[in-house]
């Protein structure tokens, strides 16, 4: 019996492709998520071939990333980007609009939701003075 980690529950590598590609989708094509669709090259081939690779090894498959690229850190990319709760929040608006696409069940989105959000949220780096 397989794992019953998110990457197998999505369907390997097919469904994790298929929840990248509707991830950046979802971010060229919703009004909501311009302000982000801004941060990304005109072409989002490239960025979603990485994410696909990310995610794999995120959610519990084969680490294509990391084989790669050699390591993982998701800051540096992020760096040169002023990215505010907003621009987060407009990024998590895309992630549940892609698991609704790509038809993910209510246990995937539950196993996912905290891990996805604090990982949006670690990128947040223009936060309101207190």
């Amino acid at each position: 019996m397989s794992p019953k980690t998110p990457y197998y529950l999505l369907g390997e590598e097919a469904g994790i492709r298929a929840l990248a590609d509707a991830f950046y989708d979802a971010m060229d094509d919703l009004p909501e998520a311009e302000h982000i669709r801004q941060m990304h090259a005109k072409s989002l081939t490239d960025i979603k071939e990485k994410l696909f690779e990310y995610l794999s090894g995120w959610l519990g498959g084969p680490d294509l990333y990391k084989q790669k690229y050699g390591t993982i850190c998701l800051t540096d990319p992020h760096k040169p980007f002023q990215i505010s709760e907003d621009a987060r929040d407009q990024w998590l608006y895309c992630w549940d609009k892609a698991m609704a696409d790509i038809g993910a069940s209510a246990d995937v989105k539950a196993m996912i939701k905290d891990p996805i959000f604090r990982m949006a949220d670690f990128m947040v780096n223009q936060r309101p003075a207190k």
